[in-house]
């Protein structure tokens, strides 16, 4: 059911970029907003995850200087039968994580030093599966593409506030609406837009927690590591997130730290409610289906000891 409303909110963005293009300038719009849509997603494709991290100044790692995180994602993948990503670590205190990459065989996950610092071995491994997940379910992809298509949506918004205008000489293929229609339609449709790629990132949070508490075998640690994560990413400040909100769905939770209408228009479903989930999935799971403690086992319980691992 999330797959097929992913699929449908997707065609809906992509079918309103469309429309829009048509809407402000007739055939003339629709193909400059066909190619626009093109274009830009073709170069997210190739270059979005070299961008992220670029923008987020993310060092790759290995065994050799993270030893805990590193070996936490060889054996959460091979339990996932997924290639190994690539691995990063981002210097920011603020405690987050994010996956990116155009599929499975690219992709990369990134931890923040801060989440590192914060939880056990345990709850990291929790983490790091949930965005394991986004990459076997290629979210990375899904919200690339709604992100490019959004951009799409606001460049030809303010194209139409600065060159739309009413359609006086009947000419085919003019601006079929009038002044006001344009102005009224560039205000709308970034909203509609943000509302479309709030529903798609939400729906892909809730499958991923799922998916990533089944890779993990432990809901209740993914669960209590978003508790905490939720309390940490609130109290520091993320500066390049914050300079760049239109990345915040990449995260394991939000990592804008605005409270009130921003939490309204927030790409993350409620905290609450995706403990919850998770917390219910454990409770119905029979006796023995999740390995609880398998990481505090494997790495020697207590904190990571320390940013690096």
């Amino acid at each position: 059911m999330n797959h097929t409303r992913t699929a449908l909110l997707l065609a809906a963005l992509t079918a309103f970029v469309l429309v829009l293009g048509w809407m402000l300038g007739g055939k003339v719009g629709l193909l400059i907003a066909l190619l626009a849509a093109a274009g830009m997603n073709l170069f997210a494709y190739w270059n979005s995850d070299k961008m992220v991290l670029s923008m987020y100044s993310a060092q790759p790692v290995d065994r050799s200087t993270a030893p805990v995180l590193v070996g936490i994602v060889e054996r959460l993948t091979a339990r996932a039968g997924m290639p190994m990503p690539a691995v990063y670590v981002i210097d920011q205190p603020q405690p987050n994580a994010f996956a990116t990459g155009r599929d499975p065989e690219h992709a990369s996950v990134a931890a923040t030093t801060g989440l590192l610092a914060m939880l056990t071995p345990e709850e990291l491994e929790g983490v790091m599966a949930h965005e394991l997940a986004h990459v076997r379910n290629r979210d990375t992809l899904i919200m690339t593409i709604t992100a490019t298509l959004a951009g799409a949506i606001g460049m030809l918004a303010n194209f139409g506030m600065f060159f739309g205008g009413n359609r006086d000489n009947g000419e085919e293929g003019g601006n079929p609406l009038g002044t006001v229609g344009t102005i009224l339609m560039a205000i709308l449709a970034p909203l509609v837009a943000m509302l479309v790629q709030m529903a798609i990132s939400r729906t892909r949070e809730y499958e991923a927690d799922a998916a990533g508490a089944e890779i993990c075998g432990n809901p209740l640690a993914l669960a209590s590591a978003l508790a905490r994560l939720e309390q940490g990413a609130g109290a520091i400040a993320n500066p390049v997130a914050e300079g760049h909100p239109a990345t915040a769905h990449l995260f394991v939770v939000n990592p804008l730290t605005g409270a009130g209408l921003a939490q309204m228009f927030s790409t993350h479903p409620a905290m609450a409610s995706r403990i919850e989930r998770l917390q219910a999935m454990a409770a119905s799971a029979p006796v023995g289906a999740f390995a609880t403690g398998s990481a505090r086992s494997a790495w020697g319980g207590g904190k990571s000891g320390g940013p690096w691992g």
